[in-house]
């Protein structure tokens, strides 16, 4: 086994929406695209008031990509033109596939908004390949409790598997997300003092990011809102604890194909975004009036 060195570090960009705390850290100034890895905002952690207006994002369109939500504190209600709703409260996540486009709306839920409380949410955009772009739309959100639970390090840390497979001690764990793609996606705590190995194929991009507590990776110290990019050579990941942390972690083949992208559509070829904003703009994607 050999383990990926750290290439580079990115720093989450400030980025507030409003007074929703925001930190951005891909694109940033010094990324613009880690294939077939998009897009993270980084919303919270905030305390919000009673009576409060809630998160900002009414209805707006995406086409040709995924996109991967964890609602780390607080509750996010979505809604879209495939007539898909649901709830997901705090350790829950959204796996939504735009696919050939839709509609979608994601806001925090009247109980939310009357009675306040903590919010930290983080939405990872993932990039489809040419021959997916324009597959159906799909939606699933699952709660906590939906979600596979795995003790690492003896305890010493902890994995929740949302997509792909883990083998530990002889042991096949499954994520309940079914790809359309063979990406692996989890969330992961390690206590200070923890040392986990993650196995990732060579082919693979590696997705980690520092949401929370310090980690060494490479005897290299990284704190909080760091994105980092790995060496493509090795098949395993070391991350020892320095401190109580939570991190993001997922790999997924690396596309390799031309990627154009406009706001919320995200193509192969500008004739292909142009047509996009042409459905959009002439209802092709459905509408939307719940939320």
């Amino acid at each position: 086994m050999t383990a990926r060195k750290v290439r580079h570090l990115h720093t989450a960009i400030r980025d507030d929406i409003g007074d929703l705390i925001t930190h951005r850290p891909l694109p940033g100034p010094s990324i613009d695209y880690l294939d077939p890895w998009l897009f993270l905002n980084h919303h919270g952690p905030q305390v919000y008031d009673r009576d409060n207006k809630g998160l900002p994002f009414g209805p707006h369109p995406h086409r040709g990509f995924e996109t991967v939500t964890f609602i780390l504190d607080g509750s996010l209600a979505h809604a879209d033109s495939g007539d898909h709703e649901s709830i997901i409260n705090a350790g829950g996540v959204q796996w939504m596939t735009a696919g050939s486009g839709l509609v979608h709306s994601e806001v925090s839920p009247e109980a939310f908004r009357r009675e306040g409380g903590r919010m930290e949410i983080l939405q990872l955009w993932i990039n489809l390949p040419a021959e997916l772009k324009m597959t159906e739309p799909r939606y699933t959100g699952l709660q906590a409790d939906e979600l596979v639970q795995v003790e690492l390090d003896n305890g010493r840390g902890h994995m929740t598997l949302i997509a792909g497979e883990f083998d530990q001690q002889g042991s096949t764990f499954r994520g309940p997300i079914e790809t359309l793609t063979p990406t692996f996606m989890s969330v992961i705590t390690i206590r200070e003092g923890s040392l986990i190995h993650l196995p990732v194929p060579e082919d693979h991009e590696i997705f980690c990011y520092v949401v929370r507590g310090n980690i060494m990776i490479s005897e290299q110290a990284i704190r909080p809102c760091h994105l980092i990019e790995f060496e493509q050579e090795g098949d395993n990941v070391e991350i020892r604890g320095s401190g109580d942390a939570t991190l993001l972690f997922g790999h997924a083949p690396r596309l390799k194909e031309p990627m154009v992208s406009h706001g919320p559509f995200v193509m192969n070829t500008r004739e292909e975004i142009e047509q996009a904003v042409d459905d959009y703009r002439n209802g092709r994607f459905g509408g939307l009036n719940a939320v």
